[in-house]
């Protein structure tokens, strides 16, 4: 089974003679798509939105554009704060989860009028000390422990899948007594969330998820008093990175959000409660790829192609065994009959693309496509031997192509340095 690229070769070839390989291009119509369909899947929620998780796809070309389609930003950190401040978000359009959180990071959120989701039961007491009260909209992040499995990832394993070994989050008991506390200092407005699978490839996740954080936010609203406002089912929600993987149903997932609201929240008295989500990978992942030129082929023990990208473009292969797909830019209808690993130049044995993948005979100068680089490509880039991270670049609606963010130089590399 195939994939096809969102771009034609020839296409390809005539970005590649602005732009040199490797780069990152990103398909606009694509993520205005995708956009629209969540908001429509889960429009029977008056006051639902999606925040984009900005560490997936850190750029402002990327977060305008879903600023124009509705959505809001989650937030991990300081820059990704003062990016979305910079990109015109403000206010609730902004949600802050942070864990081991900084002090100055809860500043700023406080200052944009973040709406602040707290990791940790000890965030309570350093966050007030921090900004000085405690805001009347807050958050709480829900970790229920145990093992949480429900569909499958991409891989066969889930990122995390265990939420006792994860490090986010209030136990139950901790959340309760939280809610009492944050109310008595003033809190009026409460938000649970709760995130306890990555990449689920199943209509039943977010429902079997909301389930739970729905029952949930019923006992903690009887028990503490506290007015609970809204519920932020997170991420987790995943794309088939493998082409034999089935594409998950939005509008499915939607509507099995709403029966569990129905038969949840609404009998109990909480109907007007908002809906969040936080879904990076699936609003991104599919709509971006990793354009790279073949430069070498070595005959060892086995077969290797060369490629001037790397791990440093592209993280996910070389720290999880994540596959990407491959498309041999030219040769999609030729046979799979040769086995290679298509490698980087990295000094780390895992700076692979793939291993024992069976691809068309692949030859130097051919243009390879890795897809599905779209969420957490470009963005767990790092700068390891010395290799700098490529442009980003936007394929707009009308054809045309914009540069977002430019390739590293070197004096970018060495501008930190004191000599």
């Amino acid at each position: 089974m195939s994939k096809t690229p969102f771009v034609t070769r020839d296409q390809l070839e005539a970005i590649c003679k602005e732009y040199p390989t490797p780069f990152h291009l990103y398909d606009e119509a694509g993520i205005r798509t995708t956009a629209r369909a969540v908001n429509r899947a889960f429009s029977w929620n008056p006051g639902f939105r999606e925040y984009f998780a900005v560490k997936a796809t850190p750029t402002p070309g990327i977060l305008k554009i879903l600023k124009e389609e509705g959505c809001g930003v989650d937030c991990s950190s300081l820059t990704e704060l003062m990016m979305s401040d910079r990109c015109g978000f403000a206010g609730e359009q902004i949600m802050f989860s942070s864990n081991d959180t900084p002090a100055e990071e809860f500043e700023l959120a406080a200052r944009l009028g973040a709406t602040i989701n707290l990791d940790d039961f000890t965030h309570i007491a350093f966050l007030e000390k921090t900004i000085g009260y405690i805001p009347e909209t807050i958050s709480c992040r829900f970790n229920p422990g145990g093992v949480f499995q429900l569909g499958e990832s991409e891989e066969g394993f889930q990122v995390m899948d265990n939420p006792g070994d994860a490090k986010y989050g209030f136990t139950r008991d901790q959340l309760f007594e939280g809610f009492r506390i944050l109310k008595a200092k003033g809190a009026k407005r409460f938000g649970l969330h709760a995130f306890l699978a990555s990449n689920t490839i199943s209509n039943d996740y977010y429902p079997a998820l909301a389930g739970q954080l729905f029952q949930l936010a019923v006992e903690l609203e009887r028990e503490t008093g506290a007015d609970i406002c809204f519920i932020n089912l997170s991420g987790g929600v995943g794309v088939p990175y493998r082409p034999e993987q089935p594409e998950n149903d939005i509008a499915a997932i939607g509507e099995g959000v709403r029966r569990k609201f129905e038969g949840i929240l609404v009998p109990a008295g909480m109907g007007d409660v908002d809906i969040y989500t936080e879904m990076g990978r699936y609003m991104l992942a599919p709509h971006g790829l990793l354009a790279t030129r073949v430069i070498h082929e070595k005959h060892t023990y086995k077969e290797y192609i060369g490629v001037d990208a790397c791990a440093a473009n592209l993280m996910r292969p070389a720290m999880y065994g994540a596959y990407h797909h491959i498309t041999v830019m030219g040769k999609e209808d030729q046979p799979l009959d040769h086995k290679y690993d298509v490698v980087g130049s990295l000094c780390e044995n895992n700076d692979k693309f793939a291993v024992d993948r069976m691809l068309p005979r692949i030859d130097i100068g051919d243009l390879l496509v890795i897809h599905d680089t779209g969420a957490h490509g470009f963005s767990m880039g790092y700068n390891y031997n010395g290799r700098l991270r490529s442009a980003e670049l936007l394929l707009k609606q009308d054809g045309s192509v914009e540069l977002m963010r430019r390739a590293e130089t070197p004096d970018d590399y060495f501008a930190t340095l004191v000599w």
